[in-house]
């Protein structure tokens, strides 16, 4: 009599001691990762209700409010001497800031992650501060410290440097309300990178630059990139830590979310909106040209 053999069991069985004995048929995914937080169309619901009373209303209503207004009477409140004034001094401002805490940014997410030393936790505490602080409170400190009375100020005041009251002091603020954006989004992604791919650069015969240039920088650009253009979004829209530092003179420093709060005071809805809608929509066209960029960048990779 033959033994019989028998083959091994078909991908997915599972055997009697519970051992997986293949992977699954190709295209199901198991439920258990479906169903830790159930129900698919509760959560989608409950998502797609959340944004669309916190985002989408807020911005069909901006929307709305601006198109009241004949073609005519929107230009010329969004074209005027004064609004063309904020908009250079707002988006001048925000792209300083932004290129500012670039820089500064992932300085700071390289020292935390790749160097221990004594305060690393204290330091990792302060980056969220901004984010806790009322920007208002933020706004009066720093015209305190930058003011020509001030601590650090009046050390300007001899050299004939103004910080507070013009445009450095906007800059400044804008910088430090949006600073931890550029270094909670890139840290992570340093912190996954590891050392690793340096060593075997350095290994290759590549300097230290040229391994930052070729292997670290490419595979943080993505974060990198994501990181600036918050900043720059945040800084756009940043009104309570400005206003206090800037001095708000009409054609010289006065922001645009600033004139906007003016038209609303005035009871001017539709021209506070007109100038909202401004703002808005160069976040948008900031937003499409920083994901197109990226796209881009992430094809190169592949590619390459």
């Amino acid at each position: 009599m033959t033994e019989r053999k028998e083959g091994p069991p078909p991908a997915g069985r599972r055997s009697i001691i519970g051992q997986d004995e293949g992977p699954p048929p190709a295209g199901r995914r198991s439920r258990h990762f479906r169903r830790i937080i159930p129900g698919f169309r509760l959560t989608l619901g409950l998502t797609v209700l959340y944004l669309t009373l916190i985002v989408l209303i807020p911005i069909l209503a901006l929307v709305l409010k601006a198109a009241s207004l004949t073609p005519e009477q929107y230009w010329a409140i969004v074209s005027s001497a004064r609004a063309v004034a904020t908009y250079k001094v707002t988006v001048g401002s925000a792209l300083l800031a932004a290129i500012m805490n670039a820089v500064i940014g992932l300085l700071l997410a390289w020292v935390l992650v790749r160097y221990d030393f004594a305060g690393r936790r204290l330091l990792d505490a302060l980056v969220d501060l901004p984010f806790a602080l009322p920007t208002a409170v933020a706004g009066i400190a720093l015209t305190a410290l930058l003011a020509p009375n001030g601590w650090i100020g009046q050390l300007f005041t001899p050299l004939g440097i103004q910080i507070a009251y013009a445009q450095p002091g906007i800059v400044i603020a804008m910088a430090f309300t949006s600073l931890p954006f550029v270094v909670r989004t890139v840290q992570p992604v340093l912190e996954d990178l590891g050392p690793d791919p340096e060593e075997a650069g350095i290994m290759l015969g590549a300097d230290e630059w040229q391994v930052f240039r070729r292997i670290v920088f490419p595979s943080i650009f993505p974060a990198f990139l994501a990181g600036c253009t918050l900043a720059f979004a945040r800084s756009l829209g940043e009104y309570g830590a400005v206003i206090f530092i800037a001095g708000n003179l009409p054609l010289q420093t006065e922001i645009t979310a600033l004139l906007t709060v003016i038209r609303l005071e005035e009871f001017s809805y539709p021209a506070a909106a007109a100038l909202a809608s401004v703002i808005l929509a160069a976040s948008f066209v900031m937003l499409l040209v920083i994901n197109a960029i990226q796209l881009w960048h992430l094809r190169y990779v592949r590619l390459s």
